[in-house]
């Protein structure tokens, strides 16, 4: 910067010279010249100053600048005015724009309280959807808490409802039918040691047997819609060729079963569920679908055993079915209950023209019922 000082100030000093010498031309555009190189070097109004006056005093034995009325005094005044003109307008251009970049930093300062207002006010909004999202998360846990303590109360009741019957058919046939036996060999006793003559005893104690054996034959079948005793004793596959044969009878539909021999090494709870699940099928396929024909499968899947029954009777909508409060839906949900109490998939499908198909996976227990 002193180098330009140097330069401009021997510059000056001869624009000034000739500015004084030639009074025609007030040679305002040099000034301005001189002004704009000043303010290019990075020189403020003051360094101009300084040169003007080291100018001024440097002419000073040339030009009588104490004699008002030649002027020369004047007309340095105007040279140097002219030369501040340049700074002038950038200093006017430089606080226009310092009251461009507060007025700018005072909008800025009013954006960034709003900002920050948006900032707190949203930061508040994130807190309650947080809260709220905490809450609605508690509930959904409680929510599947108290569906997990359902389903089990569920299973509670089927096994106890399971275990009831089995007390009861045990019942049935260790007393009732134990009872009515014997009554039957007193009357038959009775009946062979009555004398000849008296016929109308041996009608009654006819009568009375007949009864007696009608009683027996009810009681074995209450026993055996209970829990039949060769689901117990002989297996699966034995108890539902004899449940199919007495609904055969009764309801004159055609039931074929296939099964895989396999199913017999699943657990006692494993094979009374699909047991109750063939039984619910079949109750509601003699009650509702009004079917011919219906096909039972037992077949061994990849790690576990699966039973289909297809019927060939009425479709019917399952969603719409298990969303009604009918004795239908109860079946439906039982049979889901019981499947999936011993982790297995309970699916039904049900097709216009083809009938209804209930699925039952059941999974084998590695330790338990695998061999």
């Amino acid at each position: 910067m002193k180098n330009v000082r140097t330069r401009l100030s021997v510059r000056y000093l001869k624009a000034l010279r000739a500015h004084l010498r030639q009074k025609g031309s007030d040679h305002v555009e040099r000034a301005q010249s001189l002004g704009r190189v000043a303010l290019a070097g990075g020189l403020a109004t003051l360094d101009l100053a300084l040169i003007h006056e080291n100018a001024v005093a440097s002419l000073a034995s040339s030009h009588d600048f104490s004699n008002p009325r030649n002027g020369s005094f004047k007309r340095t005044g105007v040279f140097f005015t002219q030369a501040l003109v340049p700074l002038e307008m950038a200093h006017c251009a430089t606080r226009e724009t310092n009251q461009h970049l507060q007025q700018r930093a005072a909008d800025l300062a009013k954006g960034n309280r709003r900002l920050q207002r948006e900032v707190t006010r949203r930061e508040a909004g994130e807190v309650a959807i947080r809260n709220g999202k905490e809450k609605y998360r508690k509930l959904f846990l409680d929510s599947l808490v108290m569906q997990k303590k359902l389903r089990q109360l569920t299973h509670q009741i089927i096994t106890a409802q399971e275990e009831e019957r089995k007390e009861i058919s045990r019942e049935l046939h260790d007393e009732v039918v134990q009872t009515l036996v014997g009554i039957n060999v007193e009357l038959s006793a009775l009946g062979h040691g009555a004398a000849l003559g008296q016929d109308s005893l041996q009608e009654k104690i006819a009568h009375t047997r007949l009864l007696v054996e009608n009683s027996v034959k009810a009681v074995h079948k209450f026993a055996r819609e209970l829990r039949p005793a060769v689901l117990d004793d002989l297996g699966l596959i034995p108890a539902l060729h004899a449940f199919s044969k007495n609904l055969t009878e009764r309801k004159k539909i055609r039931i074929q079963l296939t099964a895989f021999g396999g199913v017999e090494a699943l657990g006692s709870a494993k094979r009374t569920v699909l047991f109750r699940v063939a039984q619910e099928a079949l109750t509601n396929i003699s009650r509702h679908a009004h079917a011919t024909l219906v096909q039972i499968s037992i077949s061994e899947i990849s790690d576990g055993i699966r039973m289909e029954i297809n019927d060939n009777g009425k479709s019917f909508n399952v969603d719409k079915t298990l969303a009604t409060s009918s004795n239908k839906r109860l079946g439906l949900v039982g049979m889901r209950e019981r499947v999936e109490m011993v982790g297995g998939k309970l699916a039904i499908e049900s097709k216009p023209g083809r009938g209804t198909t209930v699925r039952a996976d059941i999974p084998f227990s590695q330790q338990k019922d695998k061999k």
